[in-house]
């Protein structure tokens, strides 16, 4: 059996390559004794640890590394420096420990960022999207499609192009469009920033279309039915297709754009249908485990590059 993790934003989510998958929030991996988490994430699973071949996982910003590596070989667990973009809780730290010392084979994804392999004009930003994107866009590849865009509309937003098979490019949350909760730095938060009354990240962390309403989170915008729950959700789906369209312009320089796939809410995916006119192909939430889990299957096998990501040398053998 082959397991991806997913580091996302509101919880950790766990996929297997037959498509099974279960989640925890962050708050409560950070909690758990390291046994006591392990356990959980193998009773989620339904799984012995010998049963399984390798586990894929993806950590915060994964911009420290550029091929697929050996999780005993990730230093800094794949990331550049401590600190990055987003609230930090624990719990994607928890896991890939308690995952780490584990005797279970397991790979770390990177992210796409300056140091990849991608269309050199998108190294102008340090960082494009975290390695779950990777996971979604093979998920997507899989589906027998080879030039397409993927873009994850939810508490942030990122689009990735993937072109022959291969990412070319990615925009991250802090780059242009916003989510719901998370989105990039405008004048009044540099303003912010220089004056001291709040950090980057937490510009960046309260700089979704949230900051413009009374709602606390995604569960309040999404049942609201006000003006201004209908004015965020316009605003999130506008930009969000601007994003594509400005992704499209890359991608159909190297071929004819296949699919447009997105992941998030029903709402937000028709209404970004609307202004694109154009229909898309849905991803659910557990897009990027499962694909994460397609990677590792895929790496046990022999396959030696990934959407373009080369993959290292790793341990195969644990409890087996």
């Amino acid at each position: 059996m082959f397991v991806g993790i997913d580091h996302g934003t509101t919880a950790i989510r766990f996929g297997t390559d037959d498509g099974h998958g279960f989640e925890l929030s962050r708050e409560s991996a950070r909690e758990m004794a390291d046994d006591i988490l392990l356990k959980a994430i193998l009773c989620g699973l339904n799984v012995n640890a010998s049963d399984i071949d390798l586990i894929a996982i993806g950590y915060s910003m994964g911009d420290g590394i550029s091929k697929i590596t050996d999780v005993r070989c990730a230093t800094n667990r794949g990331v550049r420096g401590f600190g990055g973009a987003g609230r930090d809780i624990g719990g994607g730290t928890h896991v890939f420990d308690v995952i780490r010392a584990s005797n279970i084979p397991a790979i770390v994804i990177p992210g796409i960022h300056s140091g990849s392999d991608i269309d050199p004009r998108m190294r102008m930003f340090s960082h494009g999207a975290s390695p779950e994107k990777v996971g979604i866009a093979y998920h997507a590849l899989l589906r027998g499609y080879d030039t397409f865009i993927v873009s994850d509309v939810s508490s942030n937003t990122v689009t990735v192009g993937v072109a022959d098979g291969k990412i070319i490019g990615a925009i991250d949350a802090c780059i242009f469009a916003p989510g719901i909760l998370h989105g990039p730095l405008d004048l009044e938060a540099i303003r912010d920033i220089d004056a001291g009354k709040m950090s980057a990240n937490e510009a960046f962390s309260r700089g979704g279309v949230l900051k413009h309403t009374s709602f606390r989170d995604q569960e309040e915008l999404m049942s609201a039915k006000s003006d201004d729950a209908r004015l965020a959700l316009d605003r999130l789906a506008l930009f969000a297709a601007m994003e594509i369209a400005g992704m499209r312009i890359m991608v159909e320089e190297r071929g004819m754009l296949e699919a447009v796939f997105l992941c998030g809410p029903d709402e937000i995916r028709i209404k970004i249908e609307d202004i694109l006119n154009m229909k898309t192909i849905h991803l659910d939430r557990w897009g990027a485990a499962i694909g994460c889990a397609e990677i590792a299957r895929d790496v046990h096998a022999g396959k030696k590059d990934i959407l373009g990501i080369e993959v290292g040398e790793v341990r195969m053998n644990g409890f087996k």
